[in-house]
């Protein structure tokens, strides 16, 4: 998400086009009712970039009852793709909407500017609302009260397993059921992947178990702290009984643990996802999964 945002403020400054705060998926996977602004300090971002584009919180009064073109900009374009295809379609329509945003610039062969634009979105025009940015300095102040700490970002939920094909380790009947899960969702399209193969390929995640042995291999010590930042791991505690008993100081925080430091209500997952975030970007030692260190390069 946070690098579908800096794609498409990139291809507004280079066709020179108004955007509007762009639209949380809220129908995909999630079902999460989040917004922009519950996420991102909205005027920071909009004061921060106002010399590259002009952002506005809402379509204006003007195209309000113009229907907008939707559609889904081709995956990995370069930036002609949308000077010579997409302007047009701006031109002839007045309002775009892009209906899916990720991966739909290219990473490589971009000008230079283009580039660096991209990066000043991600570094310094999408900052956290303040409220998310104070939980994650007081989780960080709590974790080192008890001395150093490592955040370990498993991803190893449910969802990764089941899109990504990746069910090495699982038994029979939890590999039925990622594919059911990954076969109840239309707009998947990778249906039938070959598990294996794509662990071959470096493309799964590491095990908790797989983990334990890194770590071990890496040296840290057993009475290392962990602070896990993932959603619920798939499997549950059998599943983390491994780590568990090679690095007992695990430490967890969910949604009802950080409503209840900051009584805040409802703690959505989009939230959940952003606040594990800041924890990682304050920690001193951050371990990622193979599939996880692709997606934060990229971003």
């Amino acid at each position: 998400m946070r690098a579908a945002i800096c794609d498409m403020v990139t291809v507004a400054r280079y066709l020179n086009l108004t955007m509007v705060i762009p639209e949380l998926d809220k129908q995909s996977f999630w079902a999460d009712p989040s917004d922009f602004g519950d996420i991102f300090d909205v005027n920071h971002f909009i004061d921060s970039l106002r010399d590259e584009v002009k952002i506005v919180k809402e379509l204006p009064q003007k195209f309000s009852e113009k229907v907008p073109l939707s559609m889904q900009p081709i995956s990995w374009s370069s930036e002609k793709y949308y000077l010579r295809q997409i302007l047009p379609l701006v031109r002839k329509h007045k309002v775009v909407r892009f209906s899916k945003t990720d991966s739909r610039l290219a990473n490589n062969g971009l000008p230079l500017k283009l580039q660096k634009l991209r990066c000043y979105v991600n570094y310094n025009a999408l900052r956290f609302t303040p409220s998310i940015e104070a939980l994650g300095n007081k989780m960080v102040s709590i974790l080192r009260r008890t001395g150093s700490f490592i955040v370990l970002h498993l991803r190893y939920e449910m969802d990764m397993l089941a899109f990504s094909g990746c069910t090495h380790g699982c038994s029979d009947e939890e590999t039925e059921e990622l594919t059911r899960m990954r076969y109840a969702y239309p707009w998947w399209k990778e249906k039938e992947i070959d598990s294996e193969k794509k662990r071959l390929e470096g493309l799964c995640p590491l095990t908790p178990g797989e983990t334990t042995l890194v770590l071990k291999a890496l040296g840290f010590p057993r009475d290392t702290q962990i602070y896990i930042a993932s959603g619920e791991i798939y499997g549950g505690e059998t599943r983390l009984a491994v780590l568990k008993t090679e690095f007992p100081n695990i430490v967890r925080c969910g949604r009802r643990c950080f409503y209840l430091m900051m009584s805040y209500d409802p703690f959505r997952s989009t939230r959940l996802k952003w606040q594990h975030w800041t924890i990682l970007f304050l920690s001193p030692v951050m371990f990622l999964s193979p599939v996880m260190m692709e997606t934060w390069l990229k971003s």
